[in-house]
């Protein structure tokens, strides 16, 4: 499988995209990271490659949007994965 590159701003959909497909793993780094305690400058140059000291707006809009999608993974998105998603009535 070919490594996808990163997006500035994760996906902000409610169903479930290609960005997301490509990036479960990266996605499950996060909520890894988030859950040890890591501090999100260190998340974002392990897991973007991005460094937050040259950069701290753009690696922290990474970082945050792209936890807030791995969150929503876990909330809604997996079961796109499972094929069992339900549109919801509102």
């Amino acid at each position: 499988m070919v490594k996808m590159g990163f997006d500035d701003r994760a996906p902000d959909s409610q169903q479930l995209t290609s960005y997301d497909e490509g990036h479960l793993a990266d996605y499950l780094r996060l909520l890894d990271a988030d859950a040890d305690g890591a501090d999100w400058r260190e998340a974002a140059g392990l897991i973007f490659g991005i460094d937050a000291a040259t950069e701290p707006a753009r690696a922290k809009t990474m970082h945050d949007t792209h936890l807030a999608r791995a969150r929503w993974m876990t909330e809604v998105g997996y079961a796109h994965l499972l094929g069992c998603h339900r549109p919801v009535n509102r």
